[in-house]
Protein backbone atom coordinates (compact mmCIF):
# COMPACT_ATOMS: atom_id res chain seq x y z
CA UNK A 1 0.00 0.00 0.00
CA UNK A 2 1.91 2.98 -1.34
CA UNK A 3 -0.10 5.72 0.36
CA UNK A 4 -0.93 5.89 4.05
CA UNK A 5 -4.34 7.54 4.27
CA UNK A 6 -4.43 6.86 8.01
CA UNK A 7 -1.75 9.43 8.84
CA UNK A 8 -4.22 12.24 8.04
CA UNK A 9 -6.36 10.98 10.94
CA UNK A 10 -3.57 10.97 13.53
CA UNK A 11 -3.99 13.17 16.59
CA UNK A 12 -2.07 16.44 16.06
CA UNK A 13 0.64 15.35 18.52
CA UNK A 14 1.51 12.21 16.53
CA UNK A 15 4.22 12.40 13.87
CA UNK A 16 4.04 10.19 10.81
CA UNK A 17 7.41 8.66 11.67
CA UNK A 18 9.37 8.11 14.88
CA UNK A 19 12.54 6.86 13.17
CA UNK A 20 15.34 6.42 13.87
CA UNK A 21 14.69 4.15 16.83
CA UNK A 22 17.41 3.65 19.45
CA UNK A 23 19.18 0.30 19.59
CA UNK A 24 19.60 -0.19 23.32
CA UNK A 25 18.49 -2.84 25.77
CA UNK A 26 14.86 -2.77 26.84
CA UNK A 27 15.92 -2.73 30.50
CA UNK A 28 17.63 0.62 30.06
CA UNK A 29 14.23 2.29 30.41
CA UNK A 30 14.18 1.24 34.06
CA UNK A 31 17.64 2.72 34.60
CA UNK A 32 16.69 5.97 32.89
CA UNK A 33 13.52 6.36 34.95
CA UNK A 34 15.39 5.54 38.17
CA UNK A 35 17.90 8.27 37.33
CA UNK A 36 15.25 10.90 36.51
CA UNK A 37 12.58 10.03 39.07
CA UNK A 38 14.31 7.98 41.79
CA UNK A 39 11.70 8.63 44.46
CA UNK A 40 8.62 8.18 42.28
CA UNK A 41 6.59 5.02 42.97
CA UNK A 42 7.35 2.22 40.54
CA UNK A 43 4.88 -0.30 41.98
CA UNK A 44 1.91 0.09 44.30
CA UNK A 45 0.91 -3.25 45.79
CA UNK A 46 -1.58 -3.74 48.60
CA UNK A 47 -0.40 -0.54 50.28
CA UNK A 48 3.33 -1.06 49.79
CA UNK A 49 5.28 1.34 47.59
CA UNK A 50 8.51 0.46 45.81
CA UNK A 51 10.28 3.45 44.28
CA UNK A 52 12.15 3.49 41.00
CA UNK A 53 15.43 3.70 42.89
CA UNK A 54 14.55 0.59 44.88
CA UNK A 55 13.26 -1.38 41.91
CA UNK A 56 16.34 -0.67 39.81
CA UNK A 57 18.64 -1.63 42.69
CA UNK A 58 16.75 -4.89 43.29
CA UNK A 59 16.91 -5.75 39.58
CA UNK A 60 20.68 -5.11 39.66
CA UNK A 61 21.00 -7.39 42.70
CA UNK A 62 19.10 -10.12 40.91
CA UNK A 63 21.26 -9.76 37.79
CA UNK A 64 24.33 -10.20 39.98
CA UNK A 65 22.76 -13.23 41.67
CA UNK A 66 21.85 -14.87 38.37
CA UNK A 67 25.38 -14.42 37.08
CA UNK A 68 26.74 -15.97 40.28
CA UNK A 69 24.44 -18.96 39.73
CA UNK A 70 25.89 -19.46 36.26
CA UNK A 71 23.30 -17.73 34.08
CA UNK A 72 25.01 -16.42 30.94
CA UNK A 73 24.05 -14.11 28.11
CA UNK A 74 21.48 -15.78 25.89
CA UNK A 75 20.30 -18.28 28.51
CA UNK A 76 16.54 -18.58 28.88
CA UNK A 77 15.03 -17.87 32.29
CA UNK A 78 11.45 -18.83 33.03
CA UNK A 79 9.13 -16.57 35.02
CA UNK A 80 6.02 -18.00 36.66
CA UNK A 81 4.85 -14.99 38.65
CA UNK A 82 1.52 -13.14 38.73
CA UNK A 83 1.23 -9.34 38.73
CA UNK A 84 3.36 -8.46 41.74
CA UNK A 85 6.48 -6.34 42.25
CA UNK A 86 8.50 -9.56 41.98
CA UNK A 87 7.54 -9.90 38.31
CA UNK A 88 8.91 -6.45 37.48
CA UNK A 89 12.05 -7.11 39.49
CA UNK A 90 12.62 -10.51 37.88
CA UNK A 91 11.87 -9.37 34.34
CA UNK A 92 14.36 -6.51 34.38
CA UNK A 93 16.91 -8.47 36.43
CA UNK A 94 16.97 -11.22 33.80
CA UNK A 95 17.43 -8.72 30.97
CA UNK A 96 20.20 -6.91 32.87
CA UNK A 97 22.01 -10.26 33.13
CA UNK A 98 21.84 -10.57 29.34
CA UNK A 99 19.45 -13.51 29.53
CA UNK A 100 16.13 -14.09 27.76
CA UNK A 101 12.78 -13.91 29.54
CA UNK A 102 10.35 -16.79 29.01
CA UNK A 103 7.27 -15.63 30.90
CA UNK A 104 4.75 -18.42 31.32
CA UNK A 105 1.20 -18.43 32.62
CA UNK A 106 1.59 -19.68 36.21
CA UNK A 107 -1.94 -21.12 36.08
CA UNK A 108 -0.95 -23.57 33.37
CA UNK A 109 -1.14 -27.25 34.16
CA UNK A 110 2.20 -29.03 34.57
CA UNK A 111 1.71 -30.52 31.09
CA UNK A 112 1.29 -27.08 29.51
CA UNK A 113 4.26 -25.69 31.45
CA UNK A 114 6.43 -28.61 30.46
CA UNK A 115 6.06 -28.01 26.74
CA UNK A 116 7.11 -24.37 26.91
CA UNK A 117 9.93 -24.82 29.40
CA UNK A 118 11.35 -27.78 27.51
CA UNK A 119 10.96 -26.19 24.08
CA UNK A 120 12.76 -23.02 25.22
CA UNK A 121 15.53 -24.95 26.97
CA UNK A 122 14.90 -23.12 30.24
CA UNK A 123 17.48 -23.98 32.91
CA UNK A 124 16.56 -21.35 35.53
CA UNK A 125 13.06 -20.60 36.80
CA UNK A 126 11.82 -17.84 39.11
CA UNK A 127 8.49 -18.87 40.57
CA UNK A 128 5.89 -17.69 43.08
CA UNK A 129 5.68 -20.15 45.97
CA UNK A 130 2.15 -21.34 45.31
CA UNK A 131 3.27 -22.64 41.90
CA UNK A 132 6.52 -24.24 43.10
CA UNK A 133 4.94 -27.69 43.27
CA UNK A 134 4.11 -27.60 39.58
CA UNK A 135 7.71 -26.82 38.68
CA UNK A 136 8.92 -29.67 40.88
CA UNK A 137 6.53 -31.98 39.06
CA UNK A 138 7.92 -31.21 35.59
CA UNK A 139 11.59 -30.41 36.22
CA UNK A 140 12.82 -33.97 35.67
CA UNK A 141 11.43 -33.86 32.13
CA UNK A 142 12.97 -30.48 31.30
CA UNK A 143 16.41 -28.86 31.33
CA UNK A 144 15.72 -27.02 34.61
CA UNK A 145 18.77 -26.91 36.86
CA UNK A 146 17.86 -24.25 39.40
CA UNK A 147 14.67 -22.76 40.83
CA UNK A 148 14.37 -19.42 42.63
CA UNK A 149 11.27 -19.16 44.81
CA UNK A 150 9.52 -16.05 46.07
CA UNK A 151 6.55 -15.55 48.37
CA UNK A 152 3.70 -13.08 48.01
CA UNK A 153 4.23 -11.79 51.55
CA UNK A 154 7.74 -10.58 50.72
CA UNK A 155 6.25 -7.51 49.03
CA UNK A 156 3.31 -6.90 51.38
CA UNK A 157 3.30 -4.17 54.05
CA UNK A 158 4.45 -5.58 57.43
CA UNK A 159 1.03 -5.76 59.09
CA UNK A 160 -0.61 -7.27 56.02
CA UNK A 161 2.25 -9.77 55.68
CA UNK A 162 1.60 -11.02 59.22
CA UNK A 163 -2.11 -11.39 58.54
CA UNK A 164 -1.37 -13.18 55.28
CA UNK A 165 0.97 -15.63 57.01
CA UNK A 166 -1.62 -16.39 59.69
CA UNK A 167 -4.77 -16.58 57.61
CA UNK A 168 -3.98 -17.27 53.97
CA UNK A 169 -0.45 -18.51 53.33
CA UNK A 170 -1.10 -22.19 53.94
CA UNK A 171 -4.79 -22.13 53.02
CA UNK A 172 -4.13 -20.66 49.57
CA UNK A 173 -1.09 -22.84 48.87
CA UNK A 174 1.61 -20.18 49.30
CA UNK A 175 3.38 -21.91 52.18
CA UNK A 176 6.52 -23.77 51.07
CA UNK A 177 8.02 -25.61 54.04
CA UNK A 178 11.05 -27.03 52.26
CA UNK A 179 12.89 -26.34 49.03
CA UNK A 180 14.44 -29.07 46.94
CA UNK A 181 18.26 -29.33 47.15
CA UNK A 182 19.87 -26.56 45.13
CA UNK A 183 16.79 -24.34 45.03
CA UNK A 184 16.91 -20.98 46.76
CA UNK A 185 14.67 -18.21 48.08
CA UNK A 186 14.70 -14.97 46.10
CA UNK A 187 14.94 -12.84 49.25
CA UNK A 188 18.07 -14.74 50.32
CA UNK A 189 19.68 -14.30 46.90
CA UNK A 190 19.04 -10.56 46.90
CA UNK A 191 20.48 -10.21 50.39
CA UNK A 192 23.74 -11.84 49.30
CA UNK A 193 24.47 -9.47 46.41
CA UNK A 194 24.99 -5.75 45.90
CA UNK A 195 23.74 -3.72 42.92
CA UNK A 196 27.29 -2.85 41.87
CA UNK A 197 28.02 -6.56 41.38
CA UNK A 198 25.77 -6.63 38.34
CA UNK A 199 27.64 -8.39 35.51
CA UNK A 200 29.23 -6.30 32.78
CA UNK A 201 27.20 -7.75 29.92
CA UNK A 202 26.79 -5.83 26.67
CA UNK A 203 23.20 -5.94 25.44
CA UNK A 204 22.20 -4.25 22.19
CA UNK A 205 18.95 -3.89 20.32
CA UNK A 206 19.80 -6.91 18.18
CA UNK A 207 19.96 -9.29 21.15
CA UNK A 208 16.97 -11.45 22.03
CA UNK A 209 14.86 -10.14 24.91
CA UNK A 210 11.92 -12.54 25.20
CA UNK A 211 10.33 -15.71 23.92
CA UNK A 212 6.58 -15.09 23.93
CA UNK A 213 4.61 -18.27 23.56
CA UNK A 214 1.20 -18.12 21.97
CA UNK A 215 -1.65 -19.37 24.13
CA UNK A 216 -1.94 -22.55 22.11
CA UNK A 217 -5.66 -22.03 21.45
CA UNK A 218 -5.31 -23.20 17.85
CA UNK A 219 -2.52 -25.75 18.17
CA UNK A 220 0.92 -26.24 19.69
CA UNK A 221 2.18 -23.01 21.29
CA UNK A 222 4.90 -21.28 19.29
CA UNK A 223 7.71 -19.26 20.85
CA UNK A 224 7.81 -15.85 19.15
CA UNK A 225 11.32 -14.36 19.34
CA UNK A 226 11.37 -10.64 20.12
CA UNK A 227 14.58 -8.61 20.05
CA UNK A 228 15.29 -5.76 22.43
CA UNK A 229 14.85 -3.30 19.56
CA UNK A 230 11.38 -4.70 18.84
CA UNK A 231 10.27 -3.96 22.40
CA UNK A 232 11.99 -0.56 22.46
CA UNK A 233 10.34 0.49 19.19
CA UNK A 234 6.85 -0.54 20.29
CA UNK A 235 7.30 1.17 23.63
CA UNK A 236 8.16 4.42 21.84
CA UNK A 237 5.12 3.98 19.57
CA UNK A 238 2.82 3.31 22.52
CA UNK A 239 4.15 6.22 24.57
CA UNK A 240 3.77 8.59 21.63
CA UNK A 241 0.24 7.43 20.83
CA UNK A 242 -1.00 7.62 24.45
CA UNK A 243 -0.08 11.29 24.66
CA UNK A 244 -2.00 12.04 27.86
CA UNK A 245 0.64 10.32 30.02
CA UNK A 246 2.47 12.47 32.55
CA UNK A 247 6.06 11.23 33.00
CA UNK A 248 6.85 10.59 36.63
CA UNK A 249 3.23 11.13 37.69
CA UNK A 250 0.65 9.01 35.87
CA UNK A 251 -0.66 5.76 37.32
CA UNK A 252 -1.53 2.65 35.30
CA UNK A 253 -3.75 -0.13 36.57
CA UNK A 254 -2.02 -3.43 35.83
CA UNK A 255 -4.68 -6.12 35.97
CA UNK A 256 -3.94 -7.76 32.62
CA UNK A 257 -1.26 -10.44 33.11
CA UNK A 258 2.33 -9.34 32.76
CA UNK A 259 3.34 -12.74 31.41
CA UNK A 260 1.50 -11.81 28.20
CA UNK A 261 3.04 -9.27 25.81
CA UNK A 262 0.01 -7.01 26.04
CA UNK A 263 0.56 -6.43 29.75
CA UNK A 264 4.32 -6.78 29.47
CA UNK A 265 4.88 -4.12 26.79
CA UNK A 266 1.75 -1.97 26.51
CA UNK A 267 1.39 -1.94 30.30
CA UNK A 268 4.61 -2.50 32.23
CA UNK A 269 7.07 -1.43 29.53
CA UNK A 270 5.08 1.70 28.73
CA UNK A 271 4.82 2.66 32.41
CA UNK A 272 8.50 2.03 33.14
CA UNK A 273 9.61 4.08 30.13
CA UNK A 274 7.63 7.06 31.44
CA UNK A 275 8.42 6.50 35.15
CA UNK A 276 4.73 5.98 35.86
CA UNK A 277 3.34 3.96 38.76
CA UNK A 278 2.10 0.40 38.26
CA UNK A 279 -0.91 -0.50 40.40
CA UNK A 280 -0.52 -4.27 40.68
CA UNK A 281 -3.52 -6.61 40.63
CA UNK A 282 -2.44 -10.29 40.79
CA UNK A 283 -5.73 -11.85 39.72
CA UNK A 284 -7.59 -10.16 36.82
CA UNK A 285 -10.69 -12.25 37.57
CA UNK A 286 -10.98 -10.72 41.04
CA UNK A 287 -13.17 -7.81 39.92
CA UNK A 288 -13.64 -6.58 43.49
CA UNK A 289 -9.86 -6.19 43.88
CA UNK A 290 -9.80 -4.35 40.54
CA UNK A 291 -12.54 -2.00 41.72
CA UNK A 292 -10.89 -1.39 45.08
CA UNK A 293 -7.58 -0.63 43.34
CA UNK A 294 -9.21 1.91 41.02
CA UNK A 295 -11.11 3.55 43.88
CA UNK A 296 -8.05 3.70 46.17
CA UNK A 297 -5.15 4.47 43.84
CA UNK A 298 -6.90 6.59 41.19
CA UNK A 299 -5.30 5.31 37.96
CA UNK A 300 -5.52 7.43 34.83
CA UNK A 301 -4.72 4.64 32.35
CA UNK A 302 -6.27 1.20 32.22
CA UNK A 303 -5.19 -1.32 29.56
CA UNK A 304 -7.61 -4.23 29.66
CA UNK A 305 -9.65 -6.72 27.68
CA UNK A 306 -13.34 -6.48 26.73
CA UNK A 307 -14.38 -9.15 29.24
CA UNK A 308 -12.98 -7.02 32.07
CA UNK A 309 -14.66 -3.83 30.84
CA UNK A 310 -17.90 -5.78 30.63
CA UNK A 311 -17.58 -7.28 34.12
CA UNK A 312 -16.78 -3.91 35.71
CA UNK A 313 -19.56 -1.95 34.06
CA UNK A 314 -22.16 -4.59 35.00
CA UNK A 315 -20.96 -5.19 38.56
CA UNK A 316 -23.77 -4.51 41.06
CA UNK A 317 -21.49 -2.44 43.33
CA UNK A 318 -20.56 -0.23 40.37
CA UNK A 319 -24.20 0.19 39.40
CA UNK A 320 -24.94 1.09 43.03
CA UNK A 321 -22.25 3.80 42.99
CA UNK A 322 -20.07 2.16 45.65
CA UNK A 323 -16.81 2.81 43.78
CA UNK A 324 -15.50 6.00 42.21
CA UNK A 325 -14.06 5.09 38.80
CA UNK A 326 -13.87 8.63 37.42
CA UNK A 327 -10.08 8.90 37.63
CA UNK A 328 -9.80 6.79 34.48
CA UNK A 329 -9.02 8.92 31.44
CA UNK A 330 -7.90 6.45 28.79
CA UNK A 331 -8.38 2.72 28.30
CA UNK A 332 -6.73 0.58 25.68
CA UNK A 333 -8.74 -2.49 24.74
CA UNK A 334 -6.92 -5.42 23.19
CA UNK A 335 -6.54 -9.22 22.93
CA UNK A 336 -10.16 -9.71 21.85
CA UNK A 337 -12.76 -7.87 19.74
CA UNK A 338 -14.42 -4.96 21.55
CA UNK A 339 -18.15 -5.04 20.97
CA UNK A 340 -19.73 -1.58 20.65
CA UNK A 341 -22.20 -2.17 23.49
CA UNK A 342 -19.38 -3.02 25.94
CA UNK A 343 -17.37 0.04 24.95
CA UNK A 344 -20.30 2.44 25.31
CA UNK A 345 -21.41 1.06 28.67
CA UNK A 346 -17.93 1.27 30.21
CA UNK A 347 -17.47 4.84 28.99
CA UNK A 348 -20.78 5.82 30.58
CA UNK A 349 -19.75 4.32 33.91
CA UNK A 350 -16.25 5.83 34.08
CA UNK A 351 -16.33 8.93 31.91
CA UNK A 352 -13.08 7.72 30.33
CA UNK A 353 -12.31 7.01 26.69
CA UNK A 354 -11.92 3.43 25.49
CA UNK A 355 -9.91 2.99 22.31
CA UNK A 356 -9.63 -0.38 20.66
CA UNK A 357 -6.25 -1.45 19.39
CA UNK A 358 -4.67 -4.46 17.76
CA UNK A 359 -1.50 -6.38 18.35
CA UNK A 360 0.05 -9.83 18.38
CA UNK A 361 2.72 -11.83 20.14
CA UNK A 362 4.56 -11.48 16.83
CA UNK A 363 4.52 -7.66 17.05
CA UNK A 364 5.07 -7.27 20.73
CA UNK A 365 2.66 -5.88 21.08
CA UNK A 366 0.64 -3.17 19.22
CA UNK A 367 0.41 -2.20 15.55
CA UNK A 368 -2.93 -0.33 15.41
CA UNK A 369 -5.03 1.81 17.72
CA UNK A 370 -7.83 4.34 17.54
CA UNK A 371 -6.67 7.92 18.15
CA UNK A 372 -7.08 9.07 21.72
CA UNK A 373 -8.61 12.47 21.02
CA UNK A 374 -9.50 12.18 17.33
CA UNK A 375 -12.17 10.17 15.55
CA UNK A 376 -12.74 6.95 17.49
CA UNK A 377 -14.66 4.55 15.25
CA UNK A 378 -16.65 1.87 17.05
CA UNK A 379 -15.83 -1.61 15.82
CA UNK A 380 -12.50 -0.51 14.34
CA UNK A 381 -9.04 -1.45 15.59
CA UNK A 382 -8.01 2.03 14.51
CA UNK A 383 -5.06 3.32 12.55
CA UNK A 384 -1.61 1.81 12.00
CA UNK A 385 1.09 3.21 14.26
CA UNK A 386 3.82 5.44 12.84
CA UNK A 387 6.31 3.45 10.75
CA UNK A 388 3.98 0.47 10.40
CA UNK A 389 3.45 -0.50 6.77
CA UNK A 390 0.19 -2.29 6.04
CA UNK A 391 -1.35 -4.18 3.15
CA UNK A 392 -4.68 -5.93 2.78
CA UNK A 393 -4.05 -8.78 0.34
CA UNK A 394 -6.30 -11.09 -1.61
CA UNK A 395 -7.41 -14.27 0.11
CA UNK A 396 -7.01 -16.02 -3.23
CA UNK A 397 -3.37 -15.30 -4.04
CA UNK A 398 -2.00 -13.73 -0.84
CA UNK A 399 -0.12 -11.08 -2.86
CA UNK A 400 -2.34 -8.66 -4.76
CA UNK A 401 -3.81 -5.81 -2.72
CA UNK A 402 -7.54 -5.31 -2.49
CA UNK A 403 -9.33 -1.97 -2.69
CA UNK A 404 -10.58 -0.07 0.37
CA UNK A 405 -13.76 -1.63 1.69
CA UNK A 406 -12.87 -5.10 0.40
CA UNK A 407 -11.90 -7.96 2.69
CA UNK A 408 -8.47 -9.55 2.69
CA UNK A 409 -5.69 -10.78 4.94
CA UNK A 410 -3.82 -8.22 7.03
CA UNK A 411 -0.09 -8.24 6.35
CA UNK A 412 2.32 -5.74 7.84
CA UNK A 413 5.89 -4.85 8.66
CA UNK A 414 7.47 -2.39 11.04
CA UNK A 415 10.19 -1.96 13.65
CA UNK A 416 8.30 -4.07 16.23
CA UNK A 417 7.83 -7.17 14.06
CA UNK A 418 9.41 -10.25 15.62
CA UNK A 419 12.42 -12.23 14.38
CA UNK A 420 10.67 -15.59 13.92
CA UNK A 421 9.56 -18.64 15.89
CA UNK A 422 11.94 -20.57 18.10
CA UNK A 423 12.76 -23.99 16.63
CA UNK A 424 10.03 -23.65 13.98
CA UNK A 425 11.62 -22.66 10.64
CA UNK A 426 8.62 -23.82 8.58
CA UNK A 427 6.19 -21.77 10.66
CA UNK A 428 8.54 -18.79 10.41
CA UNK A 429 8.68 -19.04 6.61
CA UNK A 430 4.90 -19.27 6.43
CA UNK A 431 4.41 -16.21 8.64
CA UNK A 432 7.31 -13.97 7.55
CA UNK A 433 7.29 -13.83 3.76
CA UNK A 434 9.63 -11.90 1.42
CA UNK A 435 8.37 -8.78 -0.26
CA UNK A 436 7.02 -9.79 -3.71
CA UNK A 437 8.93 -6.95 -5.37
CA UNK A 438 12.10 -7.59 -3.39
CA UNK A 439 11.87 -4.20 -1.69
CA UNK A 440 12.44 -4.01 2.05
CA UNK A 441 12.13 -6.64 4.71
CA UNK A 442 9.64 -9.49 5.01
CA UNK A 443 5.92 -9.07 5.60
CA UNK A 444 4.14 -10.57 8.57
CA UNK A 445 1.06 -12.54 7.51
CA UNK A 446 -1.27 -12.18 10.48
CA UNK A 447 -4.05 -14.62 9.57
CA UNK A 448 -6.61 -11.90 10.33
CA UNK A 449 -9.26 -10.97 7.81
CA UNK A 450 -9.72 -7.20 7.68
CA UNK A 451 -11.04 -4.35 5.62
CA UNK A 452 -9.86 -0.74 5.49
CA UNK A 453 -12.21 2.17 4.96
CA UNK A 454 -11.44 5.30 2.96
CA UNK A 455 -10.12 7.09 6.05
CA UNK A 456 -7.52 4.40 6.75
CA UNK A 457 -9.32 2.81 9.70
CA UNK A 458 -9.06 -0.97 9.88
CA UNK A 459 -11.74 -3.45 10.90
CA UNK A 460 -11.15 -7.05 11.93
CA UNK A 461 -13.69 -9.17 10.15
CA UNK A 462 -12.47 -12.35 11.82
CA UNK A 463 -9.69 -14.85 12.05
CA UNK A 464 -9.03 -16.81 8.89
CA UNK A 465 -9.39 -20.07 10.79
CA UNK A 466 -12.68 -19.03 12.42
CA UNK A 467 -14.60 -18.38 9.20
CA UNK A 468 -17.87 -20.36 9.18
CA UNK A 469 -18.99 -21.89 5.88
CA UNK A 470 -22.73 -22.38 6.15
CA UNK A 471 -24.50 -23.78 3.09
CA UNK A 472 -21.80 -22.43 0.81
CA UNK A 473 -21.98 -18.96 2.35
CA UNK A 474 -19.38 -17.28 4.54
CA UNK A 475 -20.32 -16.19 8.06
CA UNK A 476 -18.01 -14.23 10.33
CA UNK A 477 -18.62 -14.95 14.05
CA UNK A 478 -18.09 -11.37 15.13
CA UNK A 479 -20.91 -10.13 12.90
CA UNK A 480 -23.41 -12.43 14.62
CA UNK A 481 -22.00 -11.65 18.08
CA UNK A 482 -22.43 -7.91 17.49
CA UNK A 483 -26.16 -8.51 16.93
CA UNK A 484 -26.85 -10.87 19.83
CA UNK A 485 -25.00 -8.77 22.41
CA UNK A 486 -27.53 -5.99 21.80
CA UNK A 487 -30.33 -8.07 23.33
CA UNK A 488 -31.02 -6.67 26.83
CA UNK A 489 -30.89 -10.13 28.42
CA UNK A 490 -27.47 -11.05 27.02
CA UNK A 491 -24.26 -10.44 28.98
CA UNK A 492 -21.76 -12.36 26.83
CA UNK A 493 -21.96 -14.26 23.57
CA UNK A 494 -19.74 -16.47 21.44
CA UNK A 495 -20.46 -17.71 17.93
CA UNK A 496 -18.69 -20.47 16.01
CA UNK A 497 -19.25 -23.09 13.34
CA UNK A 498 -19.89 -26.67 14.40
CA UNK A 499 -19.26 -29.39 11.77
CA UNK A 500 -22.22 -31.33 10.41
CA UNK A 501 -21.89 -34.96 9.24
CA UNK A 502 -22.30 -33.78 5.64
CA UNK A 503 -19.18 -31.63 5.88
CA UNK A 504 -21.09 -28.39 6.18
CA UNK A 505 -21.02 -26.15 9.27
CA UNK A 506 -23.94 -24.88 11.31
CA UNK A 507 -23.81 -21.52 13.04
CA UNK A 508 -24.10 -21.89 16.79
CA UNK A 509 -24.21 -19.36 19.62
CA UNK A 510 -23.31 -19.76 23.27
CA UNK A 511 -24.87 -17.14 25.53
CA UNK A 512 -24.39 -15.96 29.12
CA UNK A 513 -27.43 -14.10 30.42
CA UNK A 514 -27.55 -11.17 32.79
CA UNK A 515 -28.33 -12.03 36.39
CA UNK A 516 -32.04 -12.68 36.74
CA UNK A 517 -32.70 -12.42 33.00
CA UNK A 518 -34.89 -14.98 31.26
CA UNK A 519 -35.08 -15.51 27.54
CA UNK A 520 -35.55 -18.56 25.35
CA UNK A 521 -33.52 -19.93 22.49
CA UNK A 522 -36.17 -19.14 19.90
CA UNK A 523 -36.52 -15.60 21.29
CA UNK A 524 -32.84 -14.93 20.55
CA UNK A 525 -33.05 -16.56 17.14
CA UNK A 526 -36.00 -14.36 16.31
CA UNK A 527 -34.09 -11.31 17.55
CA UNK A 528 -31.18 -12.23 15.25
CA UNK A 529 -33.51 -12.61 12.26
CA UNK A 530 -34.35 -8.94 12.54
CA UNK A 531 -30.73 -8.00 11.75
CA UNK A 532 -29.21 -10.96 9.88
CA UNK A 533 -29.93 -12.85 6.71
CA UNK A 534 -31.21 -16.38 7.21
CA UNK A 535 -27.98 -18.38 6.85
CA UNK A 536 -26.26 -16.21 9.49
CA UNK A 537 -28.90 -16.81 12.17
CA UNK A 538 -27.63 -19.37 14.72
CA UNK A 539 -29.13 -22.80 14.22
CA UNK A 540 -28.98 -23.35 17.96
CA UNK A 541 -28.39 -21.17 21.02
CA UNK A 542 -26.89 -22.81 24.11
CA UNK A 543 -26.95 -21.12 27.50
CA UNK A 544 -23.93 -21.21 29.81
CA UNK A 545 -22.90 -19.72 33.15
CA UNK A 546 -19.62 -18.50 31.64
CA UNK A 547 -17.60 -18.64 28.43
CA UNK A 548 -14.18 -20.31 28.33
CA UNK A 549 -11.38 -17.79 27.97
CA UNK A 550 -7.62 -17.65 28.23
CA UNK A 551 -6.12 -15.76 31.14
CA UNK A 552 -5.76 -12.69 28.94
CA UNK A 553 -9.43 -12.77 27.99
CA UNK A 554 -9.31 -14.38 24.56
CA UNK A 555 -12.41 -16.38 23.78
CA UNK A 556 -11.78 -20.10 23.32
CA UNK A 557 -14.17 -20.79 20.46
CA UNK A 558 -12.28 -23.97 19.66
CA UNK A 559 -13.13 -25.37 23.09
CA UNK A 560 -16.81 -24.60 22.64
CA UNK A 561 -16.84 -26.34 19.26
CA UNK A 562 -15.00 -29.33 20.70
CA UNK A 563 -17.44 -29.66 23.59
CA UNK A 564 -20.46 -29.41 21.30
CA UNK A 565 -19.02 -31.92 18.83
CA UNK A 566 -18.39 -34.39 21.64
CA UNK A 567 -21.93 -33.83 22.95
CA UNK A 568 -23.45 -34.48 19.55
CA UNK A 569 -21.35 -37.62 19.08
CA UNK A 570 -22.51 -38.91 22.44
CA UNK A 571 -26.14 -38.27 21.56
CA UNK A 572 -25.65 -40.06 18.26
CA UNK A 573 -24.09 -43.04 20.03
CA UNK A 574 -20.66 -42.50 18.45
CA UNK A 575 -18.71 -41.88 21.66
Amino acid sequence: MESKPWTARYDPQIPTSLAPYPSHGFHEYLEQSAARYPDSPCTLFKGRVMTYREMNAQADRLAAALAALGVKKGDRVGLLIPNTPQFVMAFYGVLKAGAIVVATNPLYTPHEMEHQLRDAGVETVIVMGNFYGRICEVRARTAIKRVIVTNLKEQLPPQLAVMFALLKERKDGHRVDRLEPGDVWLKDLLARHRPEERPAVTVTGDDIAIFQYSGGTTGVPKGAIALHRNLVANTIQNATWIHVMRPGASRILMAIPLFHVYGMVAGMGLAISQACSLIMVPNPRDIVDVLISIHKYRPELFPAVPAMFNAISRHPDVLAGKYDLRSIRACISGSAPLLAEIKERFERVTGGTVVEGFGMSETPTATHCNPLSGLNKAGSIGLPYPDVEVRVVSLADGISEVAPGEEGELVLRGPQVFAGYWNMPSETELTLRPDPAGQGGPWLYTGDIVRMDDDGYFYIVDRKKELIKSGGFQVWPREVEEVLIQHPAVREVAVAGVPDPDGNERVMAWVVLNDGAQVGEEDLRQFARGELTGYKVPRHVLFRKELPRTTVGKLLRRKLVQEETERQNTLAGVA
